[in-house]
């Protein structure tokens, strides 16, 4: 199927990309691929929204019916220990932890309304299709994806229901899968578009949908906590944030640059959650939904190069979230449309499959670069503890405003921070209650998480001896802890011996595994499509 323009991901970025598009030229023809079983699907964030780009957008998008219903009353700062929590003064707070005229949303069901806002203008959307593979023009070029072929046996051979993949070709494509994309990943490589850059960093963030009591609800109230139950060397904190219909929005991020094995991001959010000062909102409620995603965290310093011959990585899966201000969808719709605007101009021109050199310029230019330019040194200070890092980032952020005369950098990817378990006593966590505190196979559940049974498992291994010859024996096997979704166990067969199990059938996408494992030996391919989690609200 021939089109103007392809583009990977129905998220914030690629709708946005989309919408703009079809804006600028409504003959221009455009095509948007979506992995889950509808817009919205695997859609999952905090979140709070800078309505700014949206604005930039859709100017009328109040009038349109935009799910942005809750507008932030209230910030809330707080640093936790084991028993007590100490209020930051408001007058204290980074201009970056300031929400006023912000929203706390369901990021799904802004996606799902920005889907119906780019069908309006006639984009063609086709949820429960992958893009699988990159294709390429004779010249190296990219020429556009072929989707994932449905009903292939766990064998590999072709099912009773098999149906081939299809190619989209188009002028130019767009990839907006999100953090740690598949196919991003993929052209990172192939064109060296990481070439000067420092290694990204990545957070994953864990999250749960509650309904409280009415009597605790506080609509536009949000809060962030740090320390416990975190050890100060490990970067994280939380948010929690009251939208309409007496639901509350709970998630635990944890920065995947972590050292200690035995760590469990899961077991901390969990543990988090027990805390005096949290537990009340929560006693007397309901937990209705849970997922997790990867965050792209590293900014500016990790961003790669964002063109190369026939396309351009947009939102997340080039990693324009701005960590200091723990938001990434107005950075994402950002830079969708800026990548739109390079597109049309080059169409207009009579141009196909070349670099869209106007995309980054334009990017270096905005607002968003500015933003993220005050927003650098962030992420590098936290990562030298909660007290140092808490101090610089109040001197960055406060006294020189995020225009420091310096930049810090990141040195280490993720992978290469876990330390071996013989220098770290294991963690005792405390068993679930199944009232406050749930075990992940309960959490999965309700993530409507479902992947066809007998297909080819998507977490593959370049070498099997990997997880026991390495991973179990020198870091205690870490996967079946930094795994939000219990895909990864260690049993022992008949005779005895350690295995690896890998439960694909509980994976939530979060693509923590392709980032953390100390070997890179994982590595997260794209199952048949619309699998996976079904996120309601989230």
């Amino acid at each position: 199927m021939e089109y103007d323009v392809v583009i990977v991901g129905g998220g914030p970025a690629g709708l946005s990309a989309a919408i703009k598009i079809k804006q600028l030229n409504p003959d221009t023809s455009v095509v948007v691929l979506e992995k889950g079983g509808e817009l919205g699907a695997h859609i999952l964030s905090g979140a709070v929204m800078d309505p700014r780009a949206l604005t930039e957008l859709i100017p009328n998008w109040k009038e349109l019916g935009a799910p942005l219903n809750t507008e932030v009353t209230e910030d809330r700062v707080l640093f936790l220990t084991e028993t007590k929590a100490y209020k930051t003064p408001n007058f204290l707070l980074p201009k970056c932890f300031e929400n006023h005229g912000n929203y706390v949303i369901s990021l799904g069901n802004v996606v799902r309304w920005l889907g119906q806002q780019a069908e309006a203008l006639g984009v063609e959307i086709f949820p429960g299709f992958t893009g699988a593979e990159v294709l390429y023009n004779d010249d190296g070029s990219v020429k556009g994806v072929a989707t994932g072929n449905m009903g292939v046996k766990r064998d590999g051979e072709p099912g009773p229901d098999f149906q081939l993949g299809m190619e989209l070709h188009g002028k130019y494509t767009l990839f907006a899968e999100g953090a740690r994309g598949h196919l991003g990943k993929q052209l990172m490589a192939k064109f060296d578009l990481n070439k000067g850059k420092d290694p990204q960093s990545y957070g994953i963030g864990i999250k749960e949908l509650w309904e409280i009591d009415p009597a605790k609800h506080q609509p536009g109230l949000v809060i962030h906590t740090t320390g416990w139950p975190l050890d100060t060397k490990t970067y994280g904190g939380s948010f929690l944030y009251h939208l309409e219909n007496n639901q509350v929005m709970v998630g635990y991020v944890v920065g995947l640059d972590y050292e200690n094995p035995y760590l469990s991001p899961y077991e901390e959010f969990q543990r988090y959650k027990t805390h005096p000062e949290i537990r009340t909102f929560f006693e007397g409620g309901k937990r209705i939904s849970y997922g997790a995603r990867a965050i792209t965290a590293g900014g500016l310093q990790s961003l790669p190069k964002l063109v190369f011959p026939g396309g351009a990585l947009i939102g997340c899966d080039a990693g324009f979230l701005n960590m200091s201000r723990i938001k990434g969808s107005h950075a994402a719709i950002k830079s969708g449309m800026l990548a739109a605007e390079s597109v049309v101009e080059a169409l207009g021109a009579g141009r196909a499959a070349d670099e869209l050199a106007s995309y980054p310029a334009a990017f270096e230019q905005s607002w968003l670069h500015e933003e993220l330019h005050v927003a650098r040194n962030v992420k590098p200070w936290l990562k030298k503890g909660l007290y140092i890092g808490s101090l610089m980032t109040g001197i960055d952020q406060i006294v020189f405003r995020g225009k420091a005369p310096w930049t810090l950098h990141h040195s280490t990817p993720d992978h290469a921070c876990l330390r071996p378990a013989s220098e770290f006593a294991p963690i005792t966590y405390p068993k679930p209650d199944g009232k406050l505190t749930f075990d992940r196979l309960s959490s999965v559940f309700i993530s409507n998480t479902n992947h066809a049974e007998d297909q080819p498992i998507h977490l593959t291994l370049k070498d099997d001896s990997v997880p026991v010859g390495i991973n179990l024996a020198k870091y205690a096997g870490p996967e079946s802890r930094y795994c939000p979704a219990g895909v990864y166990e260690f049993v022992k067969t008949d005779e005895g011996q350690d295995r690896l199990q890998i439960n694909a059938q509980n994976c939530v996408h979060c693509k923590t595994c392709d980032i953390k494992d100390p070997t890179q030996n994982i590595v997260w391919i794209t199952p048949e499509g619309g699998g996976g989690p079904n996120y309601p609200n989230m």
